[in-house]
């Protein structure tokens, strides 16, 4: 089978099941109420997919000025695939209860940076695959754990000094994910200053959606990213959100789209706002 890279549908993570060799992982979160995911999880999930907390194994709340979710350490990355009974070759499948906009593609995103490219999104959801009337069990999950090292590429993730580098030589397209009230100021609900990055464009990660919940396609994707494109190589092209979770959707879609090689800015709004001396802007 062809390894999998960015969307699956519900029939496809059936078909993997049914092969076997494929690690499930469920990334349900709230950011209103970190608990509720795992509440969640042992409520319901799919048969055999473990947990993954975006707060304790795909954030290192410990580091101050990278925003409100920084990347983990190797160490906690590497001990959360652990337990999952991850191991190199494997495909994995994540999901959410929003439509990949929460940890599923932040837990996708962070897999490729540790040199993982065989993983995708449940395109849909927990609700597409309790939609199709599909098995599942409930309470905790237990797999073999194996032995796993895992490095992050940080390398590949946009930091300060590029980004106000490249932001200054008018060389980069910055793609805000927040829905346009955030981006413009006119409300802040998480962060405590409100506004946009100067010359950040906003494209929200709900237009990456169909109204049926699930990614719009490929080629209406491309369409639309490449009006904001307008020329620029995807390359050129850096990804932020509130704290670095919902700008992996964006990327996410654009790979899916064919438009491959953006990156994202980690620290993304709540890390820029943490040194007052950074300029903010509001409105369109």
């Amino acid at each position: 089978m062809t390894a999998i890279r960015t969307l699956v549908s519900v029939p496809e993570l059936e078909a993997l099941r049914t092969r076997g060799d494929v690690l499930v992982v469920d990334a349900r979160f709230d950011l209103s109420d970190p608990g509720k995911g795992e509440r969640d999880h042992a409520a319901g999930h799919i048969p055999g997919a473990p947990y993954a907390h975006l707060d304790r194994d795909l954030s290192d709340a410990g580091k101050q000025g990278f925003g409100r979710h920084p990347l983990p350490t190797d160490a906690t990355f590497s001990a959360a695939l652990a337990r999952w009974g991850w191991r190199p070759g494997l495909d994995v499948v994540v999901y959410d209860d929003a439509n990949g906009a929460l940890a599923a593609a932040r837990l996708w995103w962070l897999l490729r940076l540790a040199g993982h490219d065989r993983v995708a999104v449940l395109d849909g959801g927990f609700a597409a695959w309790r939609a199709a009337g599909m098995p599942l069990e409930t309470g905790a999950v237990e797999r073999d754990a194996t032995t796993v090292q895992v490095v992050l590429d940080r390398g590949d993730v946009v930091w300060y000094d590029e980004l106000e580098r490249r932001l200054a030589d008018r060389d980069v397209l910055l793609l805000d994910a927040r829905g346009e009230p955030r981006y413009r100021g006119d409300v802040e609900p998480i962060d405590p200053v409100a506004g946009h990055v100067p010359g950040a464009v906003n494209r929200p990660f709900s237009d990456n959606l169909a109204a049926d919940g699930r990614f719009k396609a490929a080629n209406d994707l491309r369409r639309e990213f490449g009006r904001l494109l307008a020329g620029l190589d995807a390359r050129e092209v850096v990804h932020m959100c509130g704290s670095g979770v919902t700008a992996c959707h964006n990327l996410l879609a654009m790979e899916h789209a064919g438009l491959g090689g953006s990156r994202v800015f980690a620290p993304s709004w709540s890390g820029w706002i943490s040194d007052p001396r950074r300029p903010v802007a509001t409105g369109p």
